[in-house]
């Protein structure tokens, strides 16, 4: 018997779609993996770190090679210091990285801030702290902050706004005024962030990231969380991190000493060395290619009769399907995949306040694929 905290939840939409796409021979635009491994050399990483005893539990949080690479990481590319003895954890990816900063900050009855559409696992891990939340559309196709109604949604019992950005799935990459404006808000309020930035290095045509941390005020409020697995097209190896000041890390740790204790200890130490090897000729060719890989799905989504958005960054599109069908979104994707072979992810089960609205008329399409991949989707959204 399911939890009545879990119970609203259900099965995963990603595991419903990935299972309809198996089942029918679909291509998988609708989860975000990609179907490609990331740099060979990296591998040799693992096996070196294997044949050299790196084998058995790590400290709980984090090789000490690997939280010094993080927070080398968070110098060079945000002028951000952190202790890596302190300020730094390394989880199980991102998702436990959230889910460990929600358990271990809040308490029954806090309340957090979200930006719909949001990352399922968001509602789940605040439903699992016995928290609730308030969100804001964010409305296609531009996406735009509404900042005002987000200080709406503010109550006496709101104690953190959960904040992605690089937004997945809209692809919204704030500027540096949407995120002055959010700093002040919750300085204002006295409100933590949490910030999910898995998609950090992936914004395309000279969009900037920064995270909130860096802005005026926020390095105490703020816990950033990110992974190797977007960077280096290497999702399965679970390697993600929660950096901040030492008193909200020490929340954090509370928590993830008792869902993972340690992460896996030969990819911690091949991704220490990772993170130092590939440095910005890596990036921008990567970035370069999943550029190139967004403009063919969008052109795609176009040619088929979809009005997609073009993101700037992280790795898909939404597209509206208002052009294609009087159909909702769950059910249109469904026909998409009997009928084309192609599985996309309907987004309504990302949305509070938004979900007959936006949320019926979006499909998310991942683009973290082989040219070839999309090339055989466009074959078959064609038929459409």
């Amino acid at each position: 018997m399911i939890s009545r905290k879990l119970r609203p939840f259900g099965v995963s939409i990603f595991s419903t779609m990935t299972r309809l796409a198996l089942e029918h021979e679909a291509l998988n635009l609708a989860q975000g993996f990609p179907d490609f491994d990331g740099p060979g050399e990296i591998f040799d990483l693992a096996r070196k770190a294997m044949e050299e005893g790196c084998n058995q539990y790590a400290r709980s949080r984090g090789l000490p090679v690997l939280t010094a690479s993080i927070a080398h990481h968070f110098t060079e590319c945000y002028g951000l210091d952190y202790d890596p003895e302190t300020e730094i954890v390394v989880t199980c990816g991102a998702t436990e990285g959230l889910a460990a900063s929600i358990l271990g900050l809040l308490d029954p009855g806090d309340e957090a801030l979200l930006l719909e559409p949001y990352y399922d696992s968001y509602p789940a891990c605040l439903a699992m702290a016995g928290a609730s939340f308030r969100s804001v559309p964010l409305v296609h196709p531009e996406f735009a902050l509404d900042l005002e109604a987000l200080e709406s949604r503010i109550t006496g019992r709101t104690r953190l706004l959960l904040l992605n950005d690089p937004h997945n799935p809209t692809g919204k990459v704030l500027g540096e005024e949407e995120c002055e404006a959010l700093a002040a808000l919750c300085t204002r309020h006295d409100l933590l962030v949490l910030e999910d930035a898995v998609y950090e290095q992936l914004t395309y045509d000279g969009r900037p990231f920064r995270p909130l941390a860096a802005f005026p005020g926020m390095r105490e409020r703020c816990l950033t969380v990110s992974s190797t697995g977007k960077t280096f097209s290497l999702t399965g190896w679970k390697i993600g991190w929660v950096a901040g000041p030492k008193g909200l890390v020490d929340a954090v740790q509370a928590a993830h000493q008792f869902l993972t204790f340690a992460v896996a200890t030969p990819f911690q130490a091949a991704m220490a060395e990772a993170l130092r090897r590939f440095g910005p000729p890596y990036l921008e060719t990567f970035r370069n290619e999943y550029r190139e890989r967004r403009d063919l799905l969008v052109e795609i989504l176009r040619d088929a009769g979809f009005q997609p958005a073009v993101p700037q960054g992280s790795y898909f599109v939404l597209a509206d399907i208002t052009g294609l069908t009087d159909k909702k979104a769950p059910e249109f994707a469904l026909e998409l995949i009997r009928r084309v072979g192609v599985a996309a992810l309907p987004v309504d089960s990302f949305y509070t306040e938004g979900k007959e609205g936006e949320g019926s008329r979006l499909l998310r399409f991942a683009f973290c694929k082989r040219l070839d991949t999309l090339e055989e989707a466009r074959r078959r959204l064609a038929a459409l």
